[in-house]
């Protein structure tokens, strides 16, 4: 088993596209962080509302106490609608054509028409009533050397990694070394995860994670210098790696990653 990898920063937001939560603390499930991706946004064709073509929603950030069911939504430090989410009828939603969860819209269509009018399009606000709406597994994890290299193609001092939404970043390692990761036991904390294959980027990765602008060309730097690699989405841009939760538990910032068999 080694270990020279340190947790750096947990990303989690209890409605997906939203802005992050950095939490000191995850509870890691097999589903996933409690309280992370809870809610989502479906348009008129049922099709995955986020953050890369709704530039909008970089500018709210939503809080949710599961025990009252009470969801509040702010912008800066305004507070724009909050309010009890009951969930009505169920819905089923294709997750990027890799698997099916079942969501249930909230009662209170009030919500949906607030994000309507965000986003500019008619949408619905969903609770993920059978798991939460992460896109592909329930984890996912980022190197900073990986976005130093990044950083270091693009001929800039720094790349923000929050742009890129991992829900665990660490330090230590050489660039890319999750790539490596692929079918092999992690320790994170209290959890163990094993690998699950690469993350294929998309356009939101290019928007400054504060503003929403759009502001680095990531997809053309990464496959510039990785060329296009083969994802469960095929061809692409491939930054960092998702993970599937073992054996849960709870994960800090700076607990130690330790990589520790291709068996378990």
């Amino acid at each position: 088993m080694s270990s020279d990898l340190t947790v750096t920063r947990l990303s989690t937001t209890p409605v997906k596209g939203l802005q992050l939560h950095h939490p000191d603390a995850i509870d890691l499930t097999q589903q996933g962080a409690k309280g992370d991706r809870l809610f989502y946004l479906l348009d008129d064709h049922g099709k995955l509302q986020n953050c890369t073509r709704n530039q909008a929603l970089y500018e709210l950030t939503a809080t949710y106490d599961p025990s009252s069911r009470r969801l509040t939504i702010t912008r800066g430090e305004t507070v724009v609608r909050e309010g009890v989410v009951e969930p009505d009828e169920r819905v089923p939603t294709d997750m990027w054509g890799l698997r099916s969860i079942t969501g249930a819209v909230i009662a209170d269509r009030r919500w949906s028409e607030f994000f309507s009018d965000v986003t500019g399009k008619n949408v619905r606000l969903l609770s993920a009533a059978s798991e939460p709406a992460h896109d592909v597994r329930p984890a996912t994890l980022l190197g900073l050397a990986s976005v130093a290299e990044l950083a270091r193609q693009a001929g800039s001092e720094d790349v923000d990694a929050r742009r890129f939404r991992m829900l665990i970043e660490f330090a230590g390692g050489a660039a890319h070394v999750e790539d490596s990761w692929d079918g092999i036991l992690l320790e994170v904390g209290g959890a163990v995860l094993r690998g699950g294959g690469p993350v294929q980027r998309c356009a939101a990765t290019t928007r400054d994670p504060d503003s929403g602008h759009v502001d680095l060309q990531t997809l053309r730097l990464i496959t510039s210098y990785r060329g296009r690699q083969g994802s469960v989405f095929g061809m692409g841009a491939n930054f960092g790696v998702y993970a599937d939760v073992v054996e849960p538990g709870i994960v800090s910032v700076g607990d130690a990653l330790k990589v520790r068999s291709h068996f378990g």
